[in-house]
């Protein structure tokens, strides 16, 4: 689907095993000098070098080379330190694809129209887009979509095309959706209605129906969230599509964009819940996270019918551009391609069976352990009771709200890691708790009585 095949013109690198670094990345550095802090410790800014150095002047600290190879030294072995984070730091094509790094690749303008210029990537692009188009189930003569530099880029396109069509439309946005919503709104100068959400993080469908019948006299520009932030809840596009016809919107009053950032690459494997034979306007993913890349991408996909609304003609670069940041990296559509082209549907699938067996073993393994965690369905974060401790918090890189800390279990996270984890984090919490003389806190508020394993609950609820 979507496939692409190019001659390459020159050798692919040997591909490095993960973690390390080919022995010739800094041929000139001092590789003999002391790392510059233990490697499984939370690395600092580089505070040591506070300024850029000017050649030919005497330099006391140490050589640029040094620098960069104490810095990857660090990053190789705190990569077996995050589970925090929605990235997936597990590949290997990075070695095969770095003669790429010595061309300027620039995808400016409308990726079907030809640049004007060599140095461009528009056929990966265009390759990836069709992918995901028969992903989601959009004909390719339907649809327009672009790579984008992340999932943040992707909800401001989708929020813009909404309101381009409904210029008086009202957003509407969960309590628990993406920090990019609120901001678009911010941006956009809308209305914005914000939604109750269950205790798992889910839209509350109840609190969506009434303020749709409160504001009935305009239209609805609805930011559905396949997977939230913190907790990976899923709103439900079909009870949110049925909750519209009851309320008396007709399709051309209302208009749905899909924040799938991390699970619009794991929902199709699992059901069909993401597809453009329903009413939706616009489908955005990341493509750093559940698939995996080295710089922050994503992907972006919508009914062409919708696009005329934004596009411009740019006399200067000779193309149409209906895009948010007009140039873009031509980096990212490559490794894009390369990943879905090695992996297939075959092997995402396996990666998201993975994760979600992953998820429910650490999950299990806290509550065995008498440790509140939550897990929601079709979700690979796991969510516990927050660590009392800030160094162990970064020492995982874990993210924290409130009482709660979660784990994002991704592809490159394996069952050695998170046995690692737990086993550190029993150890700890006996110090934390005194053996038991001190309680841990209550957090049932957050994330439900049946999963919280404090004093007053933890004999109801949680299971051997």
């Amino acid at each position: 689907m979507g496939s692409l095949l190019l001659e390459m013109e020159f050798e692919p690198s040997a591909i490095t095993p993960r973690g390390l670094a080919p022995p010739s990345l800094f041929p000139n550095g001092d590789n003999k000098r002391q790392k510059v802090e233990p490697p499984q410790r939370p690395r600092k800014n580089l505070q040591t070098y506070k300024t850029v150095m000017e050649p030919g002047l005497n330099n006391d600290g140490p050589s640029l080379d040094t620098i960069l190879v104490n810095y990857l030294d660090t990053l190789t072995q705190r990569v077996n330190f995050h589970l925090g984070y929605p990235v997936n730091i597990c590949y290997d094509h990075y070695a095969t694809l770095a003669p790429l790094l010595q061309f300027h690749l620039n995808n400016c303008g409308d990726p079907f129209i030809q640049n004007t210029v060599d140095f461009h990537s528009k056929d990966f692009e265009m390759a990836v887009l069709d992918w995901f188009a028969q992903l989601w189930e959009i004909e390719k003569d339907q649809y327009w979509g672009y790579v984008t530099n992340g999932g943040t880029e992707g909800n401001l396109h989708g929020i813009l095309l909404g309101r381009e069509l409904l210029p008086d439309g009202i957003l509407y946005a969960s309590k628990d959706s993406h920090y990019s919503i609120p901001k678009a709104a911010r941006m956009y100068r809308m209305d914005l209605e914000t939604i109750n959400t269950s205790i798992n993080g889910e839209m509350d469908y109840s609190d969506l129906r009434e303020k749709l019948l409160q504001n009935k006299d305009k239209p609805a520009i609805i930011n559905v969230t396949i997977g939230t932030t913190f907790k990976g809840a899923v709103d439900d596009v079909d009870i949110i599509l049925q909750t519209l016809k009851d309320c008396g919107y007709s399709e051309d009053m209302f208009y749905i964009h899909c924040d799938a950032a991390l699970c619009g690459l794991m929902v199709p494997f699992i059901n069909n819940m993401i597809s453009f034979k329903k009413p939706i306007g616009s489908v955005t993913i990341s493509g750093h996270k559940f698939l995996g890349c080295p710089m922050p991408c994503g992907v972006q996909i919508t009914r062409k019918s919708y696009i005329n609304n934004l596009s411009r003609n740019v006399e200067y670069i000779a193309s149409v551009d209906a895009t948010i940041s007009g140039s873009r990296n031509g980096l990212t559509p490559i490794f894009l391609w390369y990943s879905l082209s090695a992996k297939g549907q075959i092997g995402l699938k396996k990666d998201v069976k993975r994760c979600l067996d992953n998820a429910k073993y650490l999950k299990d393994c806290l509550q065995q352990e008498g440790i509140s965690a939550m897990l929601n369905e079709l979700s690979i974060i796991v969510v516990l009771e927050r660590p009392r401790d800030h160094e162990f918090v970064r020492r995982w890189q874990l993210s924290c709200v409130k009482d709660m800390a979660h784990v994002i279990v991704m592809p490159g996270i394996t069952r050695e890691m998170l046995d690692n984890f737990i086993s550190e984090l029993v150890q700890q919490r006996k110090q934390w708790y005194q053996g038991g003389r001190i309680e841990p806190p209550c957090i049932a508020d957050d994330i439900g009585a049946q999963n919280c394993a404090c004093y007053y609950h933890k004999s109801d609820y949680i299971s051997p």
